[in-house]
């Protein structure tokens, strides 16, 4: 068969396969900690759930307009203008199928065959895939660790082209965690207005953030920044509501009309019932955030200081998000049981075989030497986990 040679180069997301295959081992009864999962493990709030209940009763259940109901898009117009000082009219937001088919609009919005979208490396495992299936070619910008894997602006220069179209940000970071300062902000907003180029601003993981640090948007910091800044959130990590599937884009009204074009005749509206569901979460300040993220910060200063009396690796400390990056290149060239670790792959092939704990290795962010763990999971599972990690590596030899 004569496949399509574009869908034939996409590569599946690692994530969700390690997740799937830690699933199934524990559906057959084995016991495995799983360290994967990009979702909090809390379950939505409360009056979330009874809003989307009194949306099925009061008959919310038709088609919607493609880019989201207008009580929708005003309420993520008044959010932000309140947490991120941004003005946006109702004509410049629209409401997708997870923050994932935002990012997948606008790059459907924006390219041309053979456009070039810098990505800072490591990265989230469906940005190139996102910018391949709309026939962009991703250019993977190198970071150091030092920096906390962040752009900055010697690195930018050296990957920059005339077919340069748009940068992708992501603050906090998944994978690293990490979080952008206003003045690295203001270093790359003028940078894409030397270059006149597009940013992309992934912010899905804005509320997760530690430390006293502030989320600031790339898109206030100048006028210049505003106008060519797509800002991309949505509703699954700050509201536990990954499986409602719903996310939303600001910006340029012309993309955002071109974004809502291509939605119309790929998914349609986003799921009525989820949209009048955020519509009552963004309404309202809940107790249940805040204490979500209080847990998060707690598991996350748990598991940094394990990992650092652990021999043999180290972590970056995380800022933002959900996640910590361990570095196990020490144990590159030495054996467990007989079988020599070489490379991120196989670190976690062998951990999950021997000690049934999920890891993600970090070659599907571009980072060989590293694997990432959540920290979305239990405290008594991330106890027990990084207990078998400790064993584990005190057995390679």
């Amino acid at each position: 068969m004569n496949l399509s040679k574009k869908a034939e180069k996409i590569q599946a997301s690692i994530t969700l396969a390690i997740t799937a295959k830690a699933k199934q081992m524990k559906s057959e009864g084995i016991d495995v900690i799983g360290f994967g999962a990009g979702e909090p493990d809390f379950n939505t709030p409360q009056y979330i759930q009874e809003a989307a209940l009194d949306a099925m009763k009061n008959g919310f259940t038709k088609y919607t307009p493609a880019a989201g109901i207008a009580d929708l898009r005003q309420e993520i117009a008044n959010k932000f203008k309140k947490d991120n000082n941004l003005n946006y009219g109702i004509a410049q937001i629209i409401v997708s199928t997870g923050a994932k088919q935002c990012i997948s609009n606008v790059l459907s919005a924006i390219l041309n065959p053979g456009d070039e979208v810098l990505i800072a490396v490591p990265y989230w495992v469906s940005y190139p895939e996102l910018v391949k299936l709309a026939d962009g070619i991703p250019v993977f910008v190198s970071t150091k660790a030092e920096n906390g894997f962040k752009y900055t602006i010697e690195d930018l220069e050296k990957s920059v082209t005339t077919k340069t179209k748009a940068i992708i940000i992501n603050s906090p970071n998944n994978p690293t965690g990490s979080v952008y300062t206003k003045e690295e902000l203001s270093n790359i907003a003028e940078f894409a207005k030397k270059k006149d180029i597009i940013i992309i601003s992934d912010e899905i993981y804005e509320k997760l953030i530690y430390n006293n640090n502030l989320h600031i948007s790339i898109a206030s910091i100048s006028e210049d920044a505003y106008n060519r800044t797509i800002v991309i959130n949505g509703m699954s990590k700050t509201y536990a509501m990954t499986g409602w599937r719903l996310g939303y884009a600001a910006g340029n009204s012309k993309i955002i009309k071109l974004m809502s074009n291509i939605q119309s005749h790929t998914t349609g509206n986003a799921n009525s019932i989820s949209q009048y569901a955020s519509l009552c979460a963004l309404k309202h300040d809940s107790s249940d955030i805040k204490y979500m993220i209080k847990e998060f910060d707690n598991r996350r200063k748990y598991m940094i200081s394990r990992i650092e009396n652990i021999q043999g690796i180290t972590a970056i400390k995380p800022q933002g998000a959900f996640y910590v990056m361990i570095n196990i290149s020490k144990l590159f060239g030495r054996k467990v049981d007989g079988v020599e670790i070489n490379d991120s792959l196989g670190f976690s092939s062998e951990l999950l075989e021997k000690e049934k704990v999920a890891v993600i290795p970090g070659s599907g962010f571009g980072v060989n030497n590293y694997i990432r763990l959540s920290y979305a999971t239990s405290m008594e599972n991330i106890k027990e986990g990084l207990d078998r990690i400790e064993k584990f590596i005190n057995g390679i030899n």
